[in-house]
């Protein structure tokens, strides 16, 4: 069983390791194991040294906050000042902003180490991390699997302890899917509750950054750190949680009402059902109240999710035409013929496919038959979440209809990858926080992910429940052999 960042920190502090010695630790395991799992796409080890040297020095003079000398990775879609961020594509190849993002400003004041940036779908889209430029990450617990998408390299780092903890976006379950493909745990925040400044965007009124860790406690440490409003970002919220969630975790679950929607089972692996309606019986055993709700809309879910994102990433992505920064075509008559060009060749087929779905929905003659439609939809989701919450403290559901696909598994469409998200997308539409938990494996040995929901701003309450899960059905994290064995 692997350290989490209080076992670590306290190493630290103790004395038992120094930040340096640490970061050398996981710098040998990426170096042994990169190459392989594809995980790290830009390693910035000499950064690295040099932010564990100061951590070092903090820790000694105390005082020192939790994550300070814990070494850790962010999504490739993060901005870091000075280095390379590419979204996985090769329109963004070689750009290094300018600026840091909100959330990595705020970790590395508190002493956080960054190892790299991590694997991802070309700009978060996708389910399978497979149309990355780089090539698809493979999943530790077995790389004949994918790791699951967009922030499929962000999990595998922790599942094979390449870092402590890493950041990750999820716009449709970019956080959750991954982290229940390869058996960690993985939180999607409440919309608003983390600043998305300096996060490259895909559908703006969808995407929120979270962690994906070994632990919930581990979970609700780095959620603690990075949260909050910011200037910078209109849409986050300066929320005042009642305590610290790391302290909400032990609370006892008794009374804690349960809500399980059926719509939310329909169509799902049967041995990933058995295993939900396992935990559903263990939080009842132990006090909490099962209510059987309804949720009529989530039917509709999946095709707002996609008109609305497409859409937004079609705005959102016309700033790549090769002019300010980024790829550009080496041969082109015209500003057009250049713009066009490079757009055709920077861009990957999947990125391809959702600006013109996006820019169709968006065309005269169709904005109000999709994407006005999706949008009234939207608001009709958000009353029915809003409505269930009334009556229920969080949801219990799936986090994916299935475990890890084969690599390079394309199915009979495109649809049928889409309909991975199923289980996930009406988080992001209605803005609520959510969690995935591993809970137990299916025949192959592939981890099953179970997703515990929240009303906005209740992510102590999922937390809560979740860490209960954890702690009473046993379920071990980090099985693979290799990463750091500190």
């Amino acid at each position: 069983m692997r350290a989490g960042i209080s076992e670590l920190a306290k190493k630290l502090r103790n004395r038992e390791v120094s930040a340096v010695e640490l970061t050398k630790a996981y710098i040998d395991a990426i170096e042994k194991l990169n190459p392989t799992l594809n995980a790290y796409v830009h390693l910035t080890f000499d950064t690295a040294m040099k932010a564990a040297q100061e951590a070092d020095q903090m820790l000694k003079e105390g005082d020192a906050p939790l994550l300070c000398g814990i070494p850790m990775a962010l999504k490739d879609n993060i901005c870091t000042d000075g280095l390379t961020t590419t979204c996985c594509s090769k329109i963004l190849k070689d750009f290094k902003p300018y600026y840091d993002a909100t959330v990595w400003e705020k970790l590395k004041a508190q002493g956080a180490v960054l190892l790299g940036k991590t694997n991802m779908d070309e700009f978060a889209m996708g389910s399978t991390s497979e149309t990355s430029c780089y090539g698809a990450p493979l999943n530790p617990r077995n790389t004949n699997y994918v790791t699951g998408g967009s922030s499929g390299g962000s999990a595998a780092v922790v599942c094979a302890n390449l870092a402590a903890y890493s950041l990750g976006s999820d716009t449709g379950g970019s956080i959750r899917q991954p982290a229940s493909f390869c058996g960690v745990v993985g939180l999607k925040p409440t919309y608003g509750a983390v600043s998305r400044y300096g996060l490259i965007a895909y559908g703006s009124s969808l995407d929120q950054i979270g962690p994906l860790t070994n632990s919930v406690k581990d979970a609700a440490i780095v959620f603690e750190a990075i949260k909050g409003g910011d200037k910078r970002d209109q849409t986050s919220a300066d929320y005042e949680y009642d305590s610290s969630l790391a302290e909400c975790l032990d609370r006892d679950i008794k009374g804690m009402r349960i809500g399980v929607a059926q719509e939310f089972f329909d169509g799902i692996n049967p041995e990933i059902k058995s295993k939900i309606e396992e935990a559903i019986k263990l939080f009842e055993r132990n006090g909490a109240v099962i209510e059987n709700i309804s949720l009529p809309a989530l039917k509709l879910a999946l095709p707002v999710y996609y008109i609305i994102a497409c859409a937004e990433a079609s705005s959102n992505l016309g700033r790549y035409d090769g002019i300010r920064y980024g790829y550009r075509t080496s041969s082109y008559t015209s500003i057009e013929d250049m713009i066009v060009k490079t757009r055709s060749e920077g861009f990957g087929d999947e990125v391809k496919r959702r600006i013109m779905l996006g820019t169709y929905v968006l065309s005269s003659g169709y904005y109000d038959a999709y994407y006005k439609k999706a949008c009234l939809i939207r608001e009709e989701i958000n009353r029915e979440f809003a409505t269930v919450f009334e009556k229920c403290d969080v949801l219990i559901a799936p986090t994916a209809p299935n475990t890890a696909f084969p690599l390079n598994y394309k199915g009979a469409s495109p649809v049928e990858m889409y309909l991975s998200d199923i289980c996930t997308v009406p988080v992001n539409i209605a803005g609520v926080p959510a969690i995935s938990v591993p809970c137990g494996e299916d025949a192959k040995g592939l981890p099953v992910g179970m997703q515990l929901i929240g009303r906005r701003f209740g992510e102590a309450t999922v937390l809560q429940a979740a860490h209960f899960y954890e702690q009473s059905a046993g379920q071990v994290i980090g099985v693979y052999e290799g990463g750091v064995g500190i």
